[in-house]
């Protein structure tokens, strides 16, 4: 992408968006399938969306948060590849949970569980933060400029 005229285009803005949850969700349910799927007979939503599984009293419980955390840790390299600027990685990071939060409260109500805010608060940090970092470190690059030498 082109960095120097700002153009509103809210079709790309939709696209990245969709992008980032289908990837986010992708990467959750990979991790969800490998860390939960061995230690449960049937792998359901509720793992993704109700906020009872996100517990820290059961072996199942700390393998849902670590694969919400990992997830979160993909989310930032995804955000570099896909929105590719700094300064956005916040505003796409917040979409993504907030969405997040508005499928969970539609699947299994309000989550009343202090450990499912305190593992999506931590998610959305490490995502934005992260996502940013890997974009300055990006953005920062030395551009290669080869000579083109005449045979003289």
């Amino acid at each position: 992408m082109f960095y120097g005229a700002v153009v509103w285009d809210p079709w790309l803005i939709v696209a990245q968006i969709v992008c980032l949850q289908c990837l986010y969700y992708l990467t959750l349910g990979i991790l969800i399938a490998t860390l939960v799927g061995t230690r449960v007979s049937r792998i359901s939503l509720v793992y993704f969306f109700d906020y009872a599984t996100i517990t820290v009293s059961t072996a199942t419980g700390w393998c849902v948060i670590a694969s919400f955390l990992i997830s979160a840790l993909a989310g930032a390299v995804y955000l570099v590849y896909l929105i590719e600027r700094a300064k956005k990685c916040l505003d796409f990071a917040a979409t993504l949970y907030i969405l997040h939060l508005f499928i969970c409260i539609v699947y299994g109500g309000w989550p009343s569980s202090m450990t499912w805010w305190v593992v999506n608060g931590t998610g959305l940090v490490v995502m934005s933060l992260l996502g940013e970092y890997l974009c300055i470190k990006r953005e920062l690059r030395e551009i290669p400029i080869t000579r083109l030498r005449s045979n003289v």
